[in-house]
């Protein structure tokens, strides 16, 4: 439960459009004329449909069919576009979705990487920042990941990242013709101290090698703070 006063509880500002920067990352707000090329391009042109298999909208046949759904999604979500800064590439995407600022309550969906983000601390990074400006900026007790439960490597990266599984919607949906059962992922308030104090660890340059492998893995400095009283 959260160790915060309920009684004075007022609720929490809607995510809005913004920039956040970190060591390896730059998280900018979607716009058409900037981002949408660059992340067509990012996702392998019409490999576009097969990296987001798991996405509920149909196929895109080309680059403005996509553009024309993400500019429709923005009427309900905040795009963030991840940009690697060393590269200054747009490398993936991520957007804060169903809001509700009443009960403090947000979700991180719409996820997808490029092949640039593979085995470098790109998207845990992005996905760190967009935490962070959740609890730490907008103030709101709960943060949830959902995706269907086919999806493997979404479920195995969402625990990575410190969310705790919460179980199956069963028949949640109509995804392209075929029935979806949802897994559903949350991280909260009254943990988010450990979360940031491991992320922050594992973020650290001297946490990678020359080689840039990591030496120590997420999970485990996050066990290992948890278990040390006062070290978050």
């Amino acid at each position: 439960m959260t160790n915060r006063d309920l009684t004075r509880w007022a609720g929490c500002p809607a995510p809005k459009p913004v920039t956040l920067e970190g060591i390896y990352v730059v998280l900018e707000p979607y716009d058409r004329a900037r981002h949408l090329q660059a992340l067509w391009d990012a996702f392998g042109g019409l490999a576009i449909n097969e990296r987001l298999r798991y996405f509920p909208q149909a196929a895109f046949a080309d680059v403005d069919a996509f553009g024309a759904w993400l500019d429709a999604a923005q009427a309900n979500w905040v795009t963030l576009i991840f940009r690697d800064k060393v590269s200054r590439d747009v490398v993936g995407m991520a957007s804060y979705m169903r809001p509700d600022p009443a009960n403090g309550v947000v979700e991180v969906g719409s996820v997808a990487h490029g092949d640039a983000m593979a085995r470098s601390p790109l998207a845990t990074e992005a996905h760190y920042l967009m935490a962070r400006h959740v609890f730490e900026d907008l103030g709101y007790r709960r943060y949830e990941w959902k995706c269907h439960n086919d999806n493997t490597p979404s479920k195995v990266a969402a625990v990575r990242l410190g969310f705790t599984f919460e179980g199956i919607f069963r028949q949640h949906m109509v995804a392209k013709g075929a029935n979806r059962d949802t897994a559903w992922f949350s991280m909260i308030d009254d943990e988010w101290p450990v979360l940031d104090a491991a992320f922050k660890a594992w973020l650290a340059p001297e946490n990678f090698d020359a080689e840039g492998r990591q030496r120590r893995r997420l999970e485990d400095l996050r066990a290992d703070i948890a278990a040390t009283p006062g070290a978050a």
